[in-house]
């Protein structure tokens, strides 16, 4: 996978969130779990500040998954 097809199925989750839905985007579309990247964020956070200017910017410029299972009939 490409990074330009790899940015485009790039979206925030709607079932696996905190705050935004970021982490969970990133653990639907990584091999990395969400749990992880809530982590890394917050250390990143702690240390140094970067970790929430990213998280705020990733929140507002990353579409929302348009796709719930919330939202799906059930089979």
């Amino acid at each position: 996978m490409t990074a330009k097809n790899w940015l485009r199925n790039f979206t925030r989750s709607r079932n696996d969130r905190w705050i935004g839905g970021v982490c969970g985007g990133l653990g639907a579309l990584t091999p990395v779990p969400s749990w992880t990247w809530r982590l890394i964020f917050t250390l990143f956070l702690l240390f140094g500040g970067t970790g929430l200017l990213l998280y705020i910017l990733l929140w507002i410029f990353v579409p929302e998954n348009p796709e719930s299972e919330d939202t799906q009939l059930p089979v």
